[in-house]
């Protein structure tokens, strides 16, 4: 008996195991484990965002300089969602980062609070609230690894559905587990697909002995948060180990089964727990401090000039957006994964680039292109404090008006200056959407096509799985497809394919996948582009094979058309009342708000004036006049030109929270979706908040005007 040794059994194991495998056989759409694997380090580096690689940055830095501890407890939640995140920094890291910004910040404020007292400016306002400020946000930041694992599970999430299609789409023709894996991570993009190469990364790099291994450890980790996806995963591997064909199919659409009920009904409870939420934002977030602001220019008046517009401006501007924020983030996370839109530009990197705007003949990124229509307008909208600040005591009349209308250094309290502050919020909003446009509506458009086409591409499938099951080649069965959907995106496909295939001599896999004439590249749909490679992969096994594949993935991709819609119907009375506020409510409430407050000032300001004509401020008058008086002080005022500034600014951060909320609650952690509603959203709203807040002010200063008449 010849006795070989081990180089030669691992030799003939790998050579007869290609052969065996059918998942090897089809080289051209997998890699070996190692190759794959090493794609995750790139791959990491591309898939997290900008905010979270600058936070790894801050957090190893503030690790070298101070080293802070967490609670064991603690300890072992930041672990596991820096895990998640594939975050390389560790929970001491994220503590010190935290520790060492509050720090930052109190100690900014008690050197301002030294340099006013020393200048003889004694103010404790500014000081105070940066150490508040500063010790208030150590807790927050220290927990930005559970944001950001929130924020993961939830991209994650939205592609579970498709992950689990692919890999049964895989698996019905070919049962290897690991190729099917690999075909899923390369098809879904994101955090979904970086997780999948982090199980082969882990095999690769020793933490796990084995791929099934390593997934398990993955799915552990779904557990909490969703079961269907793991039950879904266990019915996969399941199928692996059924001698019956027939047994191991019925696994498989079992899985899928399982996941696309199971996200029906957490969404169905998700949808009716939202209204109550959703009902407080609106109040807490809208209503209520909007309405409040209309007695802040009495306020002012009756404390004696104790609140001032940069006590608004931290209450509105920085604080409320960021309990709102915070409450929105919550309700977010209670957002069952599973179901979601896909962010084509995570699949696609080249959708990823910053396009192209024409600013005076010169081409301008479009982020520097809304940069610089937002200075021009708030440039504009400044332009009465400018001109104070330049030429002190400078003043002009426009139809009896004044223009800045400035009480010593208090503000510019004129009826034009007003008007002038309402292009702020505009040039602000009107930048970041045209911004958000540029950026994202070339994309969308490729999202709607890619969607009309998917589908229309189930039934598409279904008539070339059935004319190949009549005998007709695959070859010609596209051409015939393609006749039958004359005039539609999908018959635009395959009538591509066979112009390929009879004009160019090509085979199926090239006039499809051909990296210059194929017809994949008019349309880059994922689902296309598994769909054409499991009937590539099928066709090795037989025309039979190939139709039974084809009208299967047909019934999966109809199955999941149908529980798509019925999701969105659950969410479609929250996602109308959220963007009514947005588009409606909150634009006239605030303008409505923004006039009041501008007749009280103007009506305090006239009055004080005709006061001051009969002797009732700083004079000899007695008795009720001097009592009024010194009650409607205009300085103690906060003048229109800030509460407008103060106001506008909310409704364009108020707008921008709510329209990223609606969508995320909507599809799932789709930046692309949320920056096109930005985009399309924004700049209307301001607009009705701008319309509503002149005319309020045009028609209450003529209201004022007769008040002080009549008082006069």
């Amino acid at each position: 008996m010849v006795q070989l040794d081990k180089e030669d059994v691992q030799g003939i194991l790998e050579r007869y195991g290609r052969k065996l495998d059918p998942g090897a056989i089809s080289g051209e759409f997998t890699q070996s484990n190692q190759e794959f694997s090493r794609e995750y380090e790139t791959f990491r580096e591309e898939a997290l965002e900008g905010d979270i690689t600058f936070y790894e940055k801050w957090c190893n830095r503030a690790e070298k300089i101070i080293q802070i501890k967490p609670k064991p407890e603690k300890i072992l939640v930041l672990q596991e969602s820096i895990d998640k995140v594939h975050l390389r920094i560790t929970p001491i890291g994220a503590a010190s980062f935290a520790v060492l910004l509050g720090m930052c910040f109190a100690l900014t404020g008690i050197l301002i609070g030294a340099i006013t007292i020393f200048l003889g400016e004694f103010g404790l306002f500014f000081p105070l609230f940066l150490v508040f400020f500063g010790a208030g946000i150590i807790r927050p930041v220290m927990n930005l690894p559970n944001y950001f694992a929130a924020r993961y599970r939830l991209e994650a999430g939205s592609q579970m559905v498709l992950c689990v299609l692919y890999v049964v789409m895989y698996m019905r023709h070919t049962s290897n587990l690991e190729h099917a894996i690999k075909f899923a991570a390369q098809h879904l993009g994101g955090a979904l697909s970086l997780d999948f190469k982090k199980v082969f990364w882990d095999v690769e790099t020793g933490n796990k002995l084995t791929i099934k291994e390593s997934l398990d450890s993955y799915l552990t980790e779904w557990k909490k948060y969703n079961l269907e996806f793991v039950e879904a995963f266990h019915l996969i591997e399941g199928s692996l180990y059924e001698p019956s064909e027939t047994r191991r199919i019925e696994l498989l659409e079992k899985s899928l089964q399982v996941i696309l009920e199971g996200n029906y009904n957490n969404m169905l409870h998700y949808a009716h727990n939202l209204r109550s939420p959703i009902t407080i934002l609106h109040m807490l977030g809208i209503i209520l401090p909007i309405l409040g602001l209309v007695i802040f220019p009495l306020v002012g008046s009756f404390m004696k000039g104790a609140v001032r517009w940069y006590h608004l401006f931290m209450l509105y501007n920085v604080l409320l957006p960021i309990l709102v924020m915070g409450f929105g983030y919550h309700i977010l996370l209670k957002r069952p994964s599973g179901y979601g839109g896909v962010d084509i530009s995570k699949i696609n990197p080249e959708l990823r680039k910053e396009p192209q705007v024409n600013l005076f003949g010169v081409n301008v990124s479009s982020k520097f292109f809304g940069f610089f229509i937002a200075f021009v307008f708030i440039l504009i909208g400044f332009l009465p404090v400018i001109t104070h600040a330049l030429q002190p005591g400078y003043d002009v009349e426009f139809f009896g008006q004044k223009f800045l209308d400035y009480k010593d250094d208090f503000g510019p309290y004129g009826f034009w200056a007003g008007l002038m502050s309402l292009l702020i919020p505009f040039g602000l909003a009107l930048g970041v959407g045209l911004h958000c446009r540029a950026k994202t509506k070339n994309v969308m458009e490729i999202a709607d096509k890619i969607d009309k086409l998917d589908q229309e591409f189930a039934g598409s499938l279904f008539q070339l799985g059935n004319r190949i099951a009549d005998g007709i080649p695959a070859e010609i069965s596209f051409s015939k497809v393609a006749e039958t959907m004359q005039g539609t995106p999908t018959g635009n496909f395959f009538r591509d394919v066979s112009i390929n295939i009879r004009k160019l001599g090509m085979g199926i896999k090239e006039a499809i996948f051909n990296k210059e004439r194929g017809a994949i590249m008019e349309y880059p749909s994922s689902l296309i582009e598994t769909s054409m490679k499991v009937l590539i992969e099928s066709a090795r096994k037989g025309p039979q094979v190939v139709a039974k594949s084809l009208i299967t993935v047909s019934s999966y991709v109809d199955r999941i058309r149908q529980v798509d819609e019925r999701l969105k119907d659950l969410l479609a009375e929250v996602i109308s009342s959220m963007k009514s506020q947005v588009t409606f409510l909150t634009p006239v409430i605030a303008g409505i708000v923004v006039g009041v407050g501008s007749m009280v000032v103007n009506i305090i300001n006239k009055l004080q004036e005709r006061f001051a004509d009969i002797g009732g401020v700083g004079g000899e008058a007695t008795g009720v006049f001097s009592n009024v008086a010194a009650i409607m002080n205009i300085k103690d005022v906060i003048p229109t030109f800030y509460f407008q500034f103060v106001v506008g600014l909310y409704v364009v951060q108020i707008t921008i929270i709510l329209i990223v909320l609606s969508t995320y609650i909507e599809r799932g952690v789709d930046r692309l979706s949320a920056g096109y509603g930005v985009g399309k959203l924004l700049i209307p709203a301001t607009g009705l908040y701008i319309a509503v807040s002149l005319i309020g002010m045009i028609l209450f200063n003529f209201l004022a005007n007769a008040v002080s008449n009549v008082a006069g």
